[in-house]
């Protein structure tokens, strides 16, 4: 574990450069953008409108989910997914990125996921602050239970670490590994409970629900729906908690080993 105590301890000693750096990436997407941050909602309000369109209005005879407005129970699957689709797809291609960094002898370039994960960070944060609007004028007035998403922005952060040190590692050798983790992105927001209720399937066929829970990230769209819609916490799933994070933990050692065993050879391929 002696790899984690390391990275931890650059941590520490570099976190002002870390978070210096962070702001830069994220003051960077919109540079020469007319609309500047405008462009950062865009994609997940018209997803939002299309599934209100389609289940809200078109469908009204078959409610995708029980005693919810399908809106206010797609929003919260939708905030920590578009948060994880973007730290994993700028975790990937952080190397070619950063290329400059890289090829500095002085830089750890193990702090480089780590900065790309604050960076998407920044924009998670802007969009809980609007699901929290949303909430408000629909009529759901503030709970306890809003600020346990504090952990599962951790619990979402984590995940995505974890899986793109292993990618961010490959992609510098096999370029097509961005290209393979932007389609395993398409497909994991329909693997996970997101834009549906799993009921659909599960009140049916009881054996699927073990299935849709295999997935990480199950937990972590729950865990935003169990804070902002039910008012349960995290110690109430305590099956689920133990599984993701030994998921998560797993995930995290051994991609991160296989980043620091890559990592003397970045350099010459990039």
């Amino acid at each position: 574990m002696h790899i984690i105590k390391d990275l931890l301890t650059e941590l520490k000693n570099k976190r002002k450069m870390i978070l210096e750096l962070a702001k830069s990436d994220f003051k960077k997407k919109f540079v020469g953008s007319y609309f500047g941050v405008v462009w950062m909602f865009i994609q997940p309000i018209v997803t939002v409108l299309i599934f209100f369109f389609i289940f809200q209005l078109g469908m009204k005879s078959v409610p995708p989910v029980p005693d919810t407005p399908y809106v206010i129970w797609l929003i919260p699957g939708l905030v920590p997914w578009f948060f994880f689709q973007e730290a994993v797809q700028g975790i990937t291609n952080n190397m070619q990125e950063y290329n400059y960094l890289v090829k500095k002898v002085v830089f750890p370039v193990e702090l480089l996921p780590i900065i790309k994960l604050l960076s998407a960070l920044m924009v998670h944060l802007c969009f809980i602050a609007i699901m929290f609007a949303v909430f408000v004028i629909a009529g759901y007035m503030p709970k306890a239970s809003w600020l346990q998403l504090v952990y599962y922005s951790f619990a979402a952060s984590m995940l995505a670490l974890a899986i793109g040190y292993f990618t961010s590692a490959i992609n510098v050798f096999f370029k097509d590994m961005a290209q393979i983790v932007n389609i395993c992105m398409q497909f994991g927001m329909w693997l996970a409970p997101i834009m549906y209720w799993d009921g659909m399937f599960t009140q049916n066929h009881p054996w699927m629900a073990p299935l849709f829970k295999l997935n990480p990230f199950y937990y972590i769209v729950y865990g935003y729906r169990d804070s902002m819609l039910t008012g349960n916490w995290f110690f109430e799933r305590p099956m689920n908690t133990i599984y993701f994070w030994g998921v998560t933990i797993i995930l995290f050692y051994f991609g991160l080993k296989i980043f620091t065993k890559l990592r003397p050879h970045f350099s010459d391929v990039l």
